[in-house]
């Protein structure tokens, strides 16, 4: 087991035997999981080809995602910061 620090925007590094060993690369996505334990990090499966959609579907889609990110961070600055 390793610790981390975790930084001023919640970065962590992932010692260099894990990135190597679950083949993370830059950019590589991770499912982020609360556990009872603790938080689990894993390799996400790959995206599966879905249909195709339109510039207005997409940007629905951007929007909603944006919107969860903000009430995410919103949430997470109340329980972190008080």
């Amino acid at each position: 087991m390793s610790n981390v620090k975790v930084k001023r925007k919640g970065q962590v590094t992932i010692p260099v035997e894990l990135r190597e060993k679950f083949k993370l690369r830059e950019g590589s996505i991770l499912e982020v999981e609360e556990q009872p334990q603790g938080i689990l990090l894993r390799p996400a499966s790959p995206l599966e080809a879905g249909e195709v959609v339109g510039e207005k579907a997409y940007r629905k889609i951007l929007d909603e995602l944006d919107d969860m990110r903000r009430k995410w961070r919103s949430k997470a600055s109340k329980t972190c910061c008080g």
